[in-house]
């Protein structure tokens, strides 16, 4: 085994970090968001509307990832969970993906409908909270930004808040708009847009969590390449039976059979796999099998 116990404390501990960040970020958006929700629907603003359901997936996904950390600090492994419950994370923020898949669909039919019959809509107060929203959203997204490079479902909550900013950016802009020409189309038309800019981040984000629970090699790593590398290792004459996957955000997992040649010794062989596994490819949770040596001409296994 390589180095995998303290690596996944290091995860766990990271979580620990954010935290904190995730209770304040979830909080102002939290609060902001009954009090947006309520003039979108005073106002009958479907572009303020959106905002808030965007804003509302947004308080979801964090609670959902700091229910994640949670599970996880509290369940480093065991009998019954051998690699903790990391990956609650990746399935919260697939859960998260599907929301905002469903707010960016109701979105898109409300606007069609209101674009065939446009609703007027208060500006005054639809420019007021949208003015606050994008203060609100300004002040999670320095809270979450930290920490988006480390975990998958913080990184979720991040872009959704990073799509927060620019849609009341949009709304702040139809208020302006209609409060100038009374052109009531800004408003479905600033919703539209809202819902296409959900869709791509979503839609990533998803792709990501799938990749992660079908067990698919990490994008970033070239498995031909740490093949390659083991093979270099001195005393090693074949790897086969190679796997390497992702257990959960900024944890990749490997397992392979290391065929030895007769006169390699076990204990080196298995301390320079595992450092290079470490200095080149990030790898720190590796299960290694050597196989016995053997007298035979050393050459690829049958399986």
């Amino acid at each position: 085994m390589g180095a995998g116990h303290d690596h996944g404390h290091s995860l766990a501990d990271a979580g620990q970090r954010h935290r904190g960040r995730l209770w304040a970020a979830v909080a102002l958006l939290a609060g902001f968001l009954l009090v947006e929700a309520v003039v979108a629907i005073l106002s009958g603003s479907l572009a303020l509307l959106s905002d808030a359901g965007h804003m509302f997936t947004d308080v979801l996904g964090i609670g959902m990832a700091l229910a994640a950390m949670t599970a996880a600090a509290k369940a480093r492994g065991g009998d019954r969970h051998t690699f903790g419950l990391y990956r609650l994370e990746v399935l919260a923020a697939l859960a998260n993906a599907l929301l905002l898949t469903g707010v960016a669909v109701y979105v898109l039919i409300e606007a069609v409908r209101r674009l065939g019959e446009p609703h007027e809509v208060a500006t005054g107060p639809m420019l007021v909270v949208a003015i606050g929203g994008l203060l609100v959203n300004l002040a999670a997204f320095a809270l979450l930004r930290s920490g988006a490079k480390e975990s998958i479902n913080v990184r979720g909550a991040y872009l959704e808040v990073l799509g927060d900013l620019f849609s009341s950016v949009g709304v702040i802009v139809a208020a302006l708009i209609i409060s100038a020409t009374g052109w009531w189309y800004a408003d479905p038309l600033v919703a539209v847009a809202v819902a296409v800019l959900i869709v791509p981040r979503t839609w990533k984000l998803g792709m990501a969590a799938l990749r992660i629970l079908v067990q698919a090699a990490p994008a970033h790593l070239d498995v031909t390449a740490v093949r390659a590398r083991l093979a270099e290792v001195p005393g090693v004459c074949d790897v086969h039976d190679l796997h390497v996957w992702t257990l959960t955000s900024g944890m990749d997992v490997a397992s392979a059979h290391l065929r030895l040649e007769p006169a390699a010794e076990a204990t080196l062989v298995l301390s320079t796999a595992r450092e290079a596994l470490h200095h080149d490819f990030h790898i720190d949770h590796a299960t290694l099998q050597l196989e016995p040596q053997t007298p035979t001409p050393c050459g690829p296994s049958s399986w």
